[in-house]
């Protein structure tokens, strides 16, 4: 099983700074991706988001067996991890007081994958042509949509729509999302944070993510979408296809696994 990948991250038409991150890290064993939008005053939703991915990407570092009877473990505790970072940090620091990040989590292996999810960064996977959110938003517009009170468009132009209910960092104690399934070939993961999916339909991100260009390209689709539709916030996107080597050899999809690093923007 091999990766595909791409990422990006773009400040958008509105802010004036960039607090999401990105970690994109894969050979053809293993891939750990992660977003991380931050939230606070001063740059201090940046350094949250920072901390989160330094922190996570670390502490994972040395999973590989996703069978193994503690990997949903490992990735709980590396998300707790986070979050005892971002608030001691912000707790010993006045100026950062309240700073926090979403934390959407994926490691692949063994056709396996592992997700540790809190706040509103989403992790999708297409499979067969179907768009399914693997995710569950910790926010108040997706708690009145899971009460029937509204409908997910009446949500995405809701007041509230940037409200979340959990995140890394605000409080020292936090019960992260675990989830896992299978791996097949062909299957395609896109990490997001809120100003991709905020902005664009969830038809739209299956149409572009359905296409047949390399993921740098679907990247670059993406972002261009979220602008061309306001911008309103920082947009990040990382894409990763499976495929089987023979993919590979024959240059059917020739986008480079990027090194591991942080999107600033």
């Amino acid at each position: 099983m091999f990766f595909a990948v791409a990422a990006g991250t773009d400040i958008g038409r509105v802010r004036k700074g960039n607090e999401d991150q990105f970690y994109a890290n894969a050979n053809e064993y293993r891939g750990l991706f992660i977003v991380a939008d931050g939230m606070g005053g001063h740059a201090a939703g940046e350094v949250a988001s920072q901390i989160t991915v330094d922190v996570i990407s670390e502490q994972l570092s040395d999973l590989n067996d996703l069978e193994s009877a503690d990997a949903l473990e490992s990735m709980a505790a590396s998300v707790l991890r986070a979050n005892r970072a971002v608030y001691e940090r912000s707790i010993t620091e006045q100026e950062k007081y309240g700073m926090g990040s979403t934390a959407s989590v994926l490691i692949l292996a063994d056709e396996r994958f592992i997700i540790g999810h809190v706040g509103d960064s989403r992790i999708y996977i297409l499979r067969d042509g179907e768009l399914r959110q693997l995710t569950h938003d910790h926010s108040v517009v997706q708690e009145q949509v899971d009460a029937g009170l509204i409908t997910p468009e009446e949500a995405r132009r809701h007041r509230q729509s940037n409200v979340i209910t959990r995140c890394i960092g605000i409080s020292p104690h936090l019960e992260p999302d675990i989830i896992d399934g299978d791996v097949r070939l062909g299957d395609v993961f896109l990490l997001a944070s809120d100003g991709l999916t905020g902005m664009v339909e969830d038809r739209r991100l299956q149409q572009l993510l359905s296409s047949r260009v390399p993921p740098a390209r679907m990247v670059d689709a993406l972002i261009a979408e979220a602008n061309a539709r306001g911008g309103i916030d920082n947009i990040t996107a990382v894409v990763v296809r499976i495929h089987s080597s023979s993919a590979m050899n024959t240059g059917a999809f020739p986008t480079p696994v990027p090194s591991p690093e942080a999107g600033n923007g």
